[in-house]
């Protein structure tokens, strides 16, 4: 689609916010991936790598917090539809050589919306959990890198994020 074409969805002709109506769009298999990245002390990802950190396993509750954030979205983000997703994942990779935590989640349904918003959720909320479970120990950590990676399905089709 040309860019001076696209417009804001959300907004009616009078410039209202409104929930769009997706109850004529096809029902579509729709997946979009997410990511985000926390960047701490070596030390910080010292104990979440030994599993020695005093508040638990930080990866599980951050995973878990991804979750159940995908499922919330609704709640959380006005205008969002809520879903029935068939898949929700959330998976880390530890960087040793740059000190963080690369978060990756995954969202999947068959409806007639996207789960881009579920999938950015899962990410922004396992990185904000893993903040709150070492802020003890480094005040310091960064959130950062918040993106979707790529997203299929719909009448938009595929798109994936060039520098992924």
């Amino acid at each position: 689609m040309n860019q001076s074409k696209k417009h804001l969805t959300h907004l009616d002709e009078q410039g209202n916010a409104r929930m769009v109506d997706v109850g004529d769009k096809q029902l579509t298999l729709r997946e979009a991936r997410a990511g985000a990245c926390v960047q701490m002390h070596a030390e910080t990802l010292a104990l979440i790598l030994e599993g020695g950190h005093k508040k638990g396993d930080v990866l599980t509750v951050a995973k878990i917090a991804g979750i159940q954030a995908a499922k919330k979205c609704a709640d959380l983000i006005p205008l969002c539809h809520p879903l029935a997703l068939s898949a929700i994942d959330v998976e880390f990779e530890l960087d040793q050589v740059n000190s963080q935590v690369l978060i990756s989640t995954r969202c999947r349904l068959t409806g007639q919306t996207g789960v881009e918003m579920e999938a950015l959720t899962a990410a922004s909320v396992a990185a904000l959990t893993i903040y709150d479970m070492c802020k003890g120990v480094d005040r310091g950590m960064l959130i950062s890198d918040i993106r979707l990676l790529e997203k299929s399905g719909g009448k938009s089709g595929n798109w994936r994020r060039e520098s992924e």
